[in-house]
């Protein structure tokens, strides 16, 4: 007996820490319930997040004179991967000292930078006469457009034609600055004289 009646002394010098026990108990069983769910990190969406109908753009240099011109009749931008696309897009190469080169095709693709453009299906490039050289033609399917440069690529199969040459190849290398054209490989040509 002797050792309940101790056992109940301990138990009574405890007693009055029981509410805050039971106080502290109830505060992290609530802290628990109340914490927000771990946060599922989900990838992007690829949502659409402007559309422009009409778009059109011109790039000047430092003085304020034209350098290059882009449009097309609807452009849209994806912000997931920063990617503006282009429908129906035509680039224009302004500079005062060349010919204008004229270039379209039915759909493309501005890097998240802005600093390249990517173009796919019939695309054209015109480069007209000047300078001692007549008007050159460029089709192929894809092509890669560095506009800042004037400069353009492609790896795919492209057809080049001016007043009496028809030009085929696989690979181009076109520097409007310098007014070159570079075929990469398997070139054949067919050229028509000149009548008089």
């Amino acid at each position: 007996m002797m050792y309940f009646s101790h056992l109940l002394e301990k138990a009574r010098a405890w007693l009055p820490l029981l509410p805050l026990l039971l106080l502290l108990v109830a505060t992290w069983w609530l802290n628990q319930q109340v914490s927000p769910l771990a946060q599922v990190i989900s990838k992007p969406r690829h949502d659409v997040d402007f559309v422009m109908d009409n778009f059109s753009a011109i790039t000047l240099d430092a003085q304020g004179q034209p350098v290059h011109s882009i449009s097309a009749e609807k452009l849209w931008h994806y912000p997931d991967d920063d990617t503006t696309h282009l429908q129906m897009p035509v680039l224009k190469s302004l500079l005062a000292d060349n010919p204008a080169v004229v270039t379209s095709a039915q759909t493309g693709k501005i890097a998240s930078k802005g600093d390249e453009v990517f173009l796919y299906d019939d695309v054209l490039v015109v480069r007209q006469a000047g300078n001692g050289m007549s008007e050159q033609r460029f089709a192929t399917e894809y092509l890669h457009v560095v506009p800042e440069r004037d400069w353009a690529d492609t790896d795919h199969a492209v057809v080049m034609t001016n007043q009496f040459n028809i030009i085929r190849a696989v690979g181009m290398e076109l520097d409007n600055r310098a007014r070159t054209v570079k075929l990469l490989s398997r070139v054949k040509a067919k050229h028509e004289p000149v009548r008089r």
